[in-house]
């Protein structure tokens, strides 16, 4: 250790007395590098001896401009120096003849320093180059606050805009204030700039700017935002805030009144909404809305009445103050209600007009715009116009007719009215489809009699022999009355309604024929055996009585059906009776007989079948066979 500080020693005393003759050096005026990356700072040397010849030192300026060696190479050796902040962070290649790096790692902002390439030679002398380390930091992304109060254009001085701040950068990063993309420009009396710097104990910088301005009504829209430029190796970077605006308070130099719905012509029934605004922006504002015509005033912007009628029209009046400067402006409107009144028909409600006779009625509503009339019957239209004209009436003209009266430029205004007409006449009964009438025995059938006619006809019901029958009910009819009786079938009836007022009379016979229920007959079958002996002839007869059935008109098919198998039986009877009377097994007949025989009539086992349904009887011999009456 000793000998290196002696031939350092030695080595400053020959630069001192200038021995040597100078070594060209050449080196960057200044390498930028970011925080945290590695620096990388070349030295380019000239000299006639190879660079094993030379002794190669790399020294840094301190900021109280001393300058510490860090390392140090000549032909034998090599070495870091111990003890300074680059100790464990340096390292020096050679990359080729007359060329040396020095690498730092992880770059601090303490590394910002001036860094000494010293060459020396012994046959040249010593040459020197400098490199100026510069170090970056890209700040965070800045911030913009605005105010969260109004600022009123009546302040004297410059009010608070916003603050915008940027954090962390190295160098210090500038900030600068725009209005609707225009920087501003500090000036004493509108626009004020503060700006302040805070080192951070990293070493690196947070810049705030405050704005001030004295606002105008103009500036109510004005968009105000920060830009921050800062240095990067190599370039100039740029970085924005989002876009803030802050509430400027004006007094109002107008007022405007409007009906903010509906929308088009009002109408009786409506709900208004009026609004009441000025064209200033101040809270300090008092504001009242007032019916010039009733003098009822309401102290809010806006105003709501439900159900209007016409006498909600007239002049609104609204007055705005500024509690301030106690300046009053005031505007106005003029609201209308459209109105109709009660349809008016003539003649009223009912009217009698007699038979063959004409009539005129009239509808009409007193609206405060055009209106439109249609006259319906039965829902029905019949007539366009305000007037009715019926011509040679007749019950047929009876009725209600509606009179409908609309406003056809405004939806859903309207009024309505109806007329009862009744013609005045002799009753005339309305004729059903069919008077004569089939009816079960026994059942009872409503009958009923519609009978036209004005003044309203009294009805009665009779019978054919002259008998009163009691009314079921009876109603009134727009053209007459309804009467319905109750009728119980007990034989052929005649029904007559007989109406009549003041102008005449009317009938009508309903004729009603009672049908009895039908059943079918009983079904007898007699069978009758005979045989002869020696003793006395006998005679055997069973009749079987077959109750009566309820045949249904659709079960013939099934009659028949039971008919064809009631015969087969019998057949199937008759053949065994036959075959036990040959073999002897009945009435002592010996079954030695001689089948050759010729069989008396009376030997004949005979089946009789008789049915109401047929006017022929089968007689069945003991085979089965059919047998006329001239074989019985």
């Amino acid at each position: 250790m000793a000998g290196r500080d002696a031939r350092s020693l030695l080595l400053g005393l020959l630069l001192v007395w200038g021995a040597w003759a100078d070594v060209e050096v050449n080196m960057e005026d200044r390498v930028e590098v970011l925080r945290g990356y590695n620096a990388q700072i070349d030295c380019i040397f000239t000299s006639a001896q190879d660079t094993e010849g030379v002794v190669i030192q790399w020294l840094y300026v301190t900021p109280s401009g001393e300058k510490p060696s860090i390392y140090y190479q000549d032909a034998t050796m090599n070495y870091t120096q111990q003890g300074t902040q680059f100790t464990d962070r340096i390292s020096v290649i050679g990359t080729r003849p007359g060329e040396v790096v020095l690498m730092i790692s992880n770059v601090q902002l303490i590394d910002e320093l001036e860094f000494i390439c010293l060459v020396k030679s012994q046959a040249e002398g010593a040459g020197e180059g400098r490199t100026r380390l510069k170090v970056f930091e890209i700040p965070d992304l800045p911030t913009i606050e605005g105010v969260q109060t109004g600022i009123s254009v009546n302040e004297d001085r410059p009010s608070k805009i916003g603050i915008c701040e940027v954090k962390n950068g190295y160098p210090k990063p500038n900030i600068t204030w725009y209005r609707n993309n225009m920087p501003l420009r500090i000036d004493r009396d509108v626009v004020k700039i503060t700006p302040s710097t805070t080192t951070e104990s990293s070493g690196l910088f947070s810049v705030r700017s405050e704005l001030s301005m004295k606002v105008e009504r103009e500036h109510k829209d004005d968009l105000f935002y920060c830009e921050v430029t800062y240095l990067v190796p190599g370039e100039t970077r740029m970085t924005e805030t989002h876009r803030i605006n802050v509430t400027v308070y004006y007094p109002s130099t107008t007022v405007n009144v409007w009906v903010e719905s509906p929308k088009g012509k009002i109408k009786e029934g409506d709900s208004i909404e009026l609004h009441c605004r000025g064209n200033g922006n101040t809270p300090s504002s008092l504001i009242s809305i007032t019916h010039m015509e009733t003098g009822e005033t309401w102290d809010n912007s806006m105003l709501v009445l439900s159900n209007v009628t016409r006498l909600n029209s007239g002049v609104y009046h609204c007055l705005s103050v500024d509690t301030d400067t106690f300046d009053e402006i005031s505007g106005e409107t003029k609201v209308f209600v459209n109105y109709i009144d009660d349809a008016v028909l003539k003649p009223e409600d009912n009217v009698v007009v007699p038979q063959g006779q004409d009539l005129t009625a009239t509808c009409n509503a007193l609206s405060s715009l055009q209106t439109h009339t249609i006259w319906l019957k039965d829902g029905e239209e019949i007539s366009k116009d305000h007037s009715l004209m019926l011509k040679n009436v007749s019950f047929d003209t009876a009725g209600t007719y509606k009179c409908v009266v609309t406003v056809p430029e405004i939806e859903g205004m309207g009024t309505s009215g109806s007329l009862l007409v009744h013609i005045q006449g002799p009753p005339q009964i309305i004729k059903p489809d069919n008077t004569e009438l089939e009816e079960t025995f026994e059942n009872t059938v409503d009958l009923s009699c519609n009978v036209r006619g004005f003044p309203a006809p009294s009805v009665s019901w009779t019978t054919s022999d002259g008998q009163t029958l009691k009314t079921a009910s009876l109603r009134d009819t727009e053209e007459g009355v309804q009467s319905v009786v109750s009728v119980k079938v007990t034989s052929d009836i005649s029904a007559v309604c007989n109406a009549q007022n003041d102008f005449g009379s009317d009938s009508l016979t309903f004729n009603i024929k009672a049908i009895k229920h039908t059943s079918t007959s009983a079904t007898t079958t007699t069978t009758t055996t005979t045989t002869t002996t020696s003793i006395s002839p006998t005679s055997v007869k069973a009749e079987t009585p077959i109750p009566p059935k309820k045949i249904k008109k659709e079960s013939n098919g099934v009659i028949i059906a039971v008919i064809i198998i009631c015969i087969l039986l019998l057949a199937i009877l008759g053949s065994v009776l036959y075959f036990l009377y040959k073999k002897g097994k009945i009435c002592g007949r010996s079954g030695k007989q001689d089948l050759t025989k010729h069989k008396s009539s009376k030997d004949n086992i005979v089946v009789e079948m008789k049915s109401d349904n047929t006017e022929e009887a089968v007689l069945l011999g003991v085979n089965g066979e059919k047998q006329l009456p001239s074989e019985q």
